[in-house]
């Protein structure tokens, strides 16, 4: 078991925030499943938070069936950062996380995302400023540096953890990498048997047995899997599984074709008769589930299916004819249609397919 502060997780293996795509359906979806110690959300910008009127406010949504959760935001001002991780507290969060890991440059020019890992004396009063202002434990998921001229995450991971932090997150990719190559898990070990608070490393985990091997191979307390769990929600279960000595429970092209029912019917249903105090929201994004619905249900159908095809581009890979999959739902026009067409793929391949495959 893995502490994190105050915080104690149930399992090693972490959902990865990957922007535009691990929202709270699709967590508590990957949740129920099991194997899952820790969510981390989509990252949301401090000034947004502060200010209460940024759009991308909805990505610091989430439910208690998702629990622990922990709220990633970025932002290069401290004192800015400090008042987003109260606010964060507010939501009543487990854990607040500080992204310097994204290499997206609309992201890396705020002096935000993996730039900050171009100062790390700057970084490191980010870090000192949020945990003077919080209780709650306070987090950072980097990278191996900027580029491969400056691969300065070991030194960047000390300067946090001696600034307050509470546990650091490695993705063993440079920021100029941003998803080629490799990662380099040795650097990542590096980075954890220097540090005496918990290093979770990321990158390159697609199968179950490669999360197991990065937890069990080397130095680091746990693992997050992004793109892995995109295409495989039960990665994690089925790591746990493995973890446990348990044979690793098999999953049918039934069971994938009733996920993606289900996370329609969440992402239909948000914010629809749930108890009070299941949902916590932050802003404006209260009043309307985070999302600008007006009252058209023909609004929301509209995202649903866009949040549908997203998660596709992933889901679809290694299925046999995934990409026909992918091409129906892309060109279906309402939530019955693209149920349907979930609905009759996977019944019929059921048949005669197995889930691996081209």
């Amino acid at each position: 078991m893995i502490k994190i502060g105050s915080v104690s997780l149930s399992s090693p293996f972490v959902i990865a925030p990957m922007a535009g795509m691990t929202d709270s359906a699709f967590r508590r979806l990957v949740k129920r499943h099991g194997g899952c110690g820790l969510v981390v959300t989509e990252m949301v910008s401090s000034e947004g938070l502060v200010r209460g009127i940024d759009r991308t406010l909805e990505y610091a949504e989430y439910t208690e069936e998702e629990r622990p959760v922990s709220i990633q935001i970025f932002g290069g001002d401290p004192e800015k950062m400090a008042d987003a991780a109260q606010v964060v507290e507010g939501l009543g969060a487990d854990i607040v996380d500080v992204n310097m890991g994204c290499p997206v440059p609309k992201i890396a020019k705020h002096n935000a995302g993996c730039s900050l890992m171009r100062e790390p004396e700057h970084a490191a009063t980010v870090i000192a400023a949020m945990t003077r202002k919080v209780r709650i434990p306070v987090t950072v998921k980097m990278r191996a540096g900027w580029n491969e001229s400056s691969i300065n995450a070991p030194d960047l991971a000390k300067r946090v953890e001696d600034a307050g932090a509470a546990a650091v997150a490695v993705h063993g990719r440079t920021a100029a990498q941003s998803y080629t190559g490799q990662s380099d898990w040795a650097l990542i070990d590096r980075v954890a048997e220097s540090l005496s608070i918990p290093v979770l490393g990321s990158g390159d985990c697609i199968e179950p047995e490669q999360v197991l091997a990065r937890l069990r191979g080397g130095s680091v307390s746990g693992v997050l899997v992004g793109r892995g769990v995109l295409r495989s929600p039960w990665i994690l279960a089925q790591a746990q599984d493995l973890a446990a000595g348990r044979p690793m429970r098999e999953i049918t092209l039934e069971d994938r074709g009733r996920f993606l029912v289900d996370y329609i019917e969440l992402l239909l249903n948000e914010g629809e008769n749930e108890a009070e105090g299941f949902r916590h929201q932050a802003g404006q994004s209260a009043t309307t589930v985070g999302r600008d619905f007006g009252r058209a249900d023909r609004g929301r159908e509209r995202w649903v299916i866009n949040k549908v095809r997203a998660l596709m581009s992933w889901y679809s890979k290694g299925l046999h004819n995934g990409g026909h999959l992918r091409t129906a739902i892309n060109s279906g026009t309402s939530i019955n249609q693209v149920r349907d067409i979930v609905e009759q793929f996977f019944s019929i391949a059921e048949t005669a397919i197995s889930v691996s495959g081209s």
